[in-house]
């Protein structure tokens, strides 16, 4: 089992933009780089709820489908320890304006072309690229209609 446990979200808008966060240069992991909003599972809590639970608390915005897109390891920052990064992807009806910046510099939808030319932290890095060349994203980006009540 890893040291840590964390969950980010793709979360795609109507425009088929992915939400971004520019974190901030106090950052305590990629300061002042481009990352998903997410964070640290906390003990007794799902994957899936910690991602809800951090869009909520950095954004405002309450999630309720979320589909796994990818798990796996990746080292620690700090050479030593091992994170266990779970990630998850949405469709939002949520606009920019209903965004409210809770952690960071920025959190803006961005497409893809945009998304290709930012400095991204390790983990946005690794999946956004996947994401956005995946069958998950173009069903998210082509405005698939919301799964039922009670998936993820």
């Amino acid at each position: 089992m890893a040291d840590l446990q964390v969950a980010v979200v793709m979360l795609v808008d109507r425009q088929g933009r992915i939400l971004m966060q520019h974190r901030d240069a106090n950052a305590r992991v990629s300061p002042d780089q481009w990352g998903l909003p997410g964070g640290r599972v906390e003990e007794g809590e799902t994957p899936v709820e910690a991602a809800r639970r951090e869009v909520h608390e950095e954004t405002g915005l309450v999630v309720r489908h979320l589909e796994w897109f990818w798990s796996g390891l990746r080292p620690g920052f700090d050479g030593i320890t091992e994170v266990e990064v779970h990630a998850y992807c949405g469709y939002t009806e949520a606009r920019q304006e209903d965004v409210v910046l809770g952690e960071g510099q920025a959190m803006v939808f961005l497409t893809a072309a945009e998304i290709h030319k930012l400095d991204m932290g390790w983990t946005a890095a690794l999946l956004v690229p996947k994401f956005l060349d995946s069958p998950e994203y173009e069903m998210l980006r082509e405005r698939a209609p919301l799964p039922p009540e009670g998936v993820l």
